[in-house]
């Protein structure tokens, strides 16, 4: 049973709606087990009105279900407790999930109207089954009894036990109802960020009227503006769309400088514009507030320690820890490189020049191509999507771990440009089936992710369905989809995700695949972009999109020697997005933030982190991934994770690097485990290491003395 993962997609949400409308089975695809393979979703036939009928009836069976546990007059062991809550929801489990999916990446106005009263029903549900005194206390007798339980079964009890103490099952009846209606208002909240947050960034892009302004722009790029513009009813004119991160990636080719400061000005400020139906800061003040409450009544001193009670963490000094641990390396390099930037822009732009936050990335690209006479441009003819997946990142997996990749055209999908492959084991049995969508539409959130639409459980007899999403620009006219350096790093990152679904191999799907802590779940997926410039790796996908002719040694050269060019700017806004995340987590209870701005200032300030010219990644304003995505008080788990997989990644190295003996190990101490156990122990069983060695990231970026 998988409840709280679909609740976290959607935020937590309010009153429980006591309707049940009966559909025909005959007329809503929902309401039954999917006859394709794998089990996959028949999107060619569901519509947006089927979603409210099932996901009705689903609570209501799901009710049942767990009304029977509770009345069962025998005394609670894993069978008539554990194993029947796991066995209950499944109806609820498909339909919760296919919106999440749908909305997320496909969020027509429809489907969007359809979560909004969704998330309520779901949210009062989780709270319903979670904060239900008599099945936490058949929960409790079969985890204090002295049992033989063993393996998974041990583990899915301890595991599930622990989800209802962090919701807040031994709070007092008056407590639980108070939480219940703090969840709801927060389901509403985090609900109405995300939307705003899409329409903000979607209404951020500057039009631009005359060409000159544009000079710099690659032709690439050039045409997708026009195009936007024109799907906009701007023909003639270029639209210059706004990136989910503060970041758009063209940014760096904008000869004209009053223009790269409108486009991140328009980027910072996104969702926070006076009058602005979309300004998201009296929503995600009142988050925040909410947040504290509910720590409080949790019996926590603030929302960040609750959240991560049950994470490898543990506690915000453990995350604080980490940022002291790696900021000193990162001032000395950050003024370093500002420097030296600031010294290169002077040759050109007079002994007066001040470098800003709009200059950095447009002068760091050619400081990058005076150094190494290199350039994203120079790349983007041997990056192009379908080689790189193909040759790239199918490739890897199969030197490491004897996967193979088989097109399922038969297989329907939910949007145009979606597509379907079969994976099979290096035995030649079928192991999963993976989507790919990876073009940025106006429907689809911004930003990357992975995730199941079926789980893998041998419970149920199910195999992994799972996709990938990503916002890589479109291909225009005949031009083929041509990836940047970033792109192809988000590439073999999410796809690091698929494989720790892949390799999924428990009975249970509560603990399956990537069910893990979020400050663990994240290694995988940065373990796998090392592979990205592995020498047989790149040499077999990075080829000229025209002669297929593979990147000139000369020219890979270049790349690997400028690996570690800028990476403490990549650092630096990493770190001032987990201290803003942080911030907001640490509010006391009944603290009101009035001024965003000032709050985020005193943020990075207190962690000697706020340099003007490297703004964080997010801001708060458009901080999907604290406000809407789940990882509240959890962006630091990026940072952290990479501290586990620069670590897995030294094992690697010792050993003889990209074998598919390696492989093989990691996919059997790591891969294949889920939270099976505590994921510390199986960091431990594959490095040797009790405790990761924290400055391996710091070597890793390149910012070690």
């Amino acid at each position: 049973m998988n409840v709280k993962h679909l609740i976290i997609a959607f935020g937590l949400f309010a009153m429980l709606s006591a309707c049940h409308t009966k559909t025909s089975t005959t007329d809503n695809p929902l309401l039954t087990e999917s006859t394709l393979d794998f089990y996959a979703p028949p999107f060619d036939k569901i519509l947006p009105e089927h979603f409210m009928p099932a996901i009705k009836q689903g609570i209501a069976e799901q009710q049942a279900e767990i009304d029977s546990i509770i009345r069962n007059p025998e005394t609670p062991t894993f069978a008539n407790t554990i194993l029947a809550y796991e066995k209950s929801g499944r109806l609820l489990t498909r339909a919760s999930t296919l919106l999440s999916v749908l909305t997320s990446a496909n969020g027509t106005d429809e489907l969007r109207k359809v979560e909004e009263e969704a998330t309520p029903l779901l949210s009062a549900h989780h709270d319903a089954l979670l904060l239900n005194e008599k099945l936490f206390a058949r929960v409790k007798a079969v985890y204090d009894a002295d049992t033989l339980l063993t393996g998974e079964d041990q583990r899915l009890t301890e595991v599930l036990y622990r989800e209802f103490v962090h919701a807040g099952a031994l709070l007092s009846a008056e407590s639980r109802d108070s939480l219940s209606m703090i969840n709801g208002e927060l389901s509403v909240l985090e609900t109405k960020f995300v939307n705003q947050v899409r329409d903000a960034t979607n209404a951020a892009a500057v039009l631009v009227t005359d060409i000159k302004e544009l000079d710099g722009l690659s032709q690439e790029n050039l045409d997708r503006a026009a195009k936007l513009a024109e799907e906009r009813g701007e023909k003639g004119k270029y639209l210059l769309e706004i990136s989910n991160t503060t970041r758009p990636g063209y940014i760096a080719e904008l000869n004209n400088r009053d223009l790269r400061r409108r486009v991140l000005e328009a980027s910072l400020s996104r969702a926070s514009r006076p009058n602005d139906p979309n300004n998201t800061q009296l929503t995600i003040a009142r988050i925040a507030e909410l947040r504290a409450e509910k720590a409080k009544l949790l019996g926590y001193d603030s929302f960040a320690a609750w959240a991560l009670s049950d994470q490898m963490a543990r506690e915000p000094s453990a995350v604080y820890s980490l940022i002291e641990e790696i900021a000193p390396a990162y001032r000395k390099k950050i003024a370093a490189d500002a420097a030296e930037l600031t010294e290169f822009a002077r040759k050109t732009e007079g002994k007066d020049f001040m470098l800003e936050a709009w200059d950095w990335d447009y002068y760091a690209e050619r400081l990058k191509k005076a150094k190494f006479d290199l350039n994203e441009n120079d790349l983007k003819p041997y990056f192009v999507l379908d080689s790189v997946l193909k040759n790239g990142v199918f490739f890897a997996a199969n030197r490491l771990y004897g996967l193979t990749f088989k097109p399922r055209t038969d297989i329907p999908v939910y949007a145009d440009g979606v597509k379907v492959y079969e994976v099979f084991d290096k035995d030649g049995s079928s192991l999963a089936l993976f989507y790919t969508d990876y073009f940025r539409r106006p429907t689809k959130n911004g930003g990357a992710w992975m995730e199941n639409f079926v789980q893998q459980s041998f419970l149920f007899g199910r195999k992994p369905v799972i996709y990938n999403v990503c916002n890589f620009p479109a291909p225009v006219g005949d031009a083929p989809a041509f990836l940047s350096s970033d792109n192809v790093e988000t590439l073999f990152h999410e796809f690091g995700h698929a494989l720790h679904g892949f390799f999924a191999s428990q009975q249970y799907a509560s603990i399956s695949g990537t069910q893990t802590p979020r400050d663990f779940v994240e290694m995988p997926s940065q373990f796998n972009e090392h592979w990205m410039t592995d020498s047989v790796v790149l040499s077999n996908y990075a080829r000229h999109y025209q002669t297929g002719e593979p990147m000139p040694q000369a020219l890979v050269n270049k790349l690997k020697a400028s690996a570690l060019f800028n990476q403490a700017y990549a650092l630096g806004e990493n770190l001032g997005a987990v201290a803003i995340d942080m911030a907001w987590g640490m509010l006391a209870p009944g603290v009101k933030i009035t001024d965003v701005d000032a709050f985020e200032r005193k943020a990075l300030d207190e962690r000697g982190l706020y340099l003007s010219q490297v703004p964080p990644r997010y801001r708060s304003t458009y901080f999907l991934h604290v406000f809407g995505g789940g990882y509240a008080s959890g962006y630091y788990s990026y940072l952290w994770t990479q501290v586990l997989e620069s670590n897995i990644f030294d094992w690697f190295v010792e050993h003889g690097g990209m074998t598919a003996e390696n492989g093989q190990r990691l996919r059997d101490l790591v891969l294949s485990r889920g939270n099976s156990q505590p994921v510390k122990d199986l960091f431990a069983a594959f490095t040797g290491r009790l405790a990761p060695d924290m400055k391996s990231l710091i070597r890793a970026r390149g910012l070690a003395d």
